[in-house]
């Protein structure tokens, strides 16, 4: 990597960082010794970036943002904990991305081509995929998993441990306790399942055989009266060459689901 990334003469870069040399750094920004963040990457002004934290390529980071801070866990000990940050990400105004902890795994990872809008924390040991949105005020407590073309809106507050399911969706103000699978579009405090996630599928590209699996998924586990497990053996028997990852998915995920949580019903 180069030692001359076009950094502002206000900004405070630590010798042992290691930016590439077409990374800009705003003014006032703070960037801490173990720090690595590759090309293409913007951060604004006032942003700190401490801890082991890496981003990749192309990312933009927006003014008054903390990256890598440690988490907020009282067991933790100064261990040299990770925040992982993928490629092509957008991170807005005053968000809180902590490193992870001993206890889960170490590493709090955002993947590729998120949109992350103001204020939204992500607490230790989240595990958060691709091409996600996050409203303003998301806020995710520890070690949440997030699946691929997730849609956090406005003030979701997310319980620690919980996990949801690739393409799922919830709504303003939504409160989740429990796991919700993949598809399912939830509301409420308690967050319920209210349908799944039609519309982002069809702007997605499913077709028309993948939709009528997704409906018929819904069918089993919201509109049947089974039992869990028979949701899930009524789910498995739905797949063919069309929908076969589709149902995998759902049905993977549900029997992964948390005896304690359960999912969103």
């Amino acid at each position: 990597m180069s030692s001359t990334p076009l950094i502002h003469p206000t900004a405070l870069v630590d010798p042992g960082a290691e930016l590439d040399s077409s990374v800009q750094v705003g003014p006032y920004s703070v960037i801490g010794p173990h720090v690595r963040i590759d090309a293409g990457t913007t951060v604004a002004s006032h942003c700190v970036i401490e801890g082991h934290t890496t981003l990749g390529r192309d990312n933009r980071v927006f003014q008054f943002n903390s990256l890598g801070a440690v988490p907020q866990d009282k067991k933790y000990k100064g261990e040299p904990c990770e925040l992982i940050i993928g490629n092509g990400n957008t991170i807005r105004e005053f968000c809180t991305f902590n490193l992870g902890s001993p206890g889960g795994g170490g590493v709090t990872r955002l993947g590729n081509d998120n949109w992350i809008m103001a204020y939204v924390h992500l607490a230790h040991d989240c595990q958060v995929g691709d091409q996600t949105i996050f409203a303003n005020n998301t806020q995710l407590a520890g070690h949440v998993q997030v699946g691929d073309w997730v849609i956090l809106g406005g003030f979701t507050v997310v319980h620690q441990f919980v996990r949801l399911g690739a393409h799922s969706f919830t709504a303003m103000n939504s409160l989740l306790f429990a796991d919700l699978p993949p598809f399912v579009m939830c509301q409420g405090q308690p967050a319920q399942a209210r349908s799944m996630n039609f519309e982002g599928l069809r702007r997605r590209g499913f077709s028309a055989e993948r939709m009528a699996a997704v409906k018929s998924m819904h069918k089993a586990l919201y509109r049947s009266d089974l039992t869990l497990e028979e949701a899930i053996q009524a789910i498995e028997a739905l797949g063919n060459d069309q929908s076969q990852s589709d149902v995998d998915l759902m049905a993977s995920f549900l029997r992964h689901a948390s005896p304690q949580r359960g999912i969103v019903r």
